[in-house]
């Protein structure tokens, strides 16, 4: 049986609060099993036997939008797949050594080539961007507050959804959960 992350979207974020305790109650009720969350940010690992990754994907959103009240965009990855995002080295070492913050944008489909050249007018001195799949990676050579990208700013620039983790949660994600047989 397949071990997936669900990354979730404005929980715990903007007013949006969610007990960790209620979301897995939720996801339980989806008939996943062995649900567990991982800190505070909407990180909800579990175990299902559904075969379509897309139709789940839809089906927690819906059940979050109902029970909650508000979108919940959810962005699934097997624990395979959150393995590989955490050791794949979108800059140099001595890039990613020298950053403040490196952090990861999930999407739920890769972005088009449009997108692509889009993010790379958002570029600065301080933001520089990389595309792998369906992640881009954001590595900021200052605090993060001094930048001037944000989700926002992703979201409308390019057209799509997508949350973001610090790259250190991904690789206690994948530490925590490594890839099982299973998985794709």
């Amino acid at each position: 049986m397949p071990k997936y992350v669900a990354f979730l979207r404005a929980i715990n974020v903007g007013g949006h609060v969610v007990k960790m305790e209620a979301l897995r109650t939720l996801f339980e009720t989806l008939d996943l099993a062995n649900v567990e969350t991982f800190i505070a940010s909407g990180n909800v690992i579990f175990d299902t036997k559904a075969k379509n990754e897309r139709a789940l994907q839809l089906k927690i959103e819906a059940h979050l939008q109902q029970t909650l009240g508000y979108e919940v965009a959810t962005f699934l990855r097997t624990t395979a797949e959150v393995a590989a995002i955490a050791q794949y080295q979108p800059f140099t070492a001595a890039e990613m050594q020298a950053a403040s913050a490196l952090n990861v944008a999930l999407l739920a489909e890769p972005l088009i080539d449009a997108a692509v050249q889009k993010l790379q007018t958002l570029k600065t001195e301080l933001d520089d961007f990389h595309v792998q799949g369906r992640e881009v990676y954001w590595l900021c050579r200052a605090k993060q507050n001094e930048s001037k990208f944000t989700n926002a700013v992703f979201e409308r620039a390019l057209k799509t959804k997508a949350t973001f983790r610090g790259l250190n949660t991904i690789a206690r994600l994948a530490a925590k959960y490594p890839p099982t047989r299973n998985t794709k």
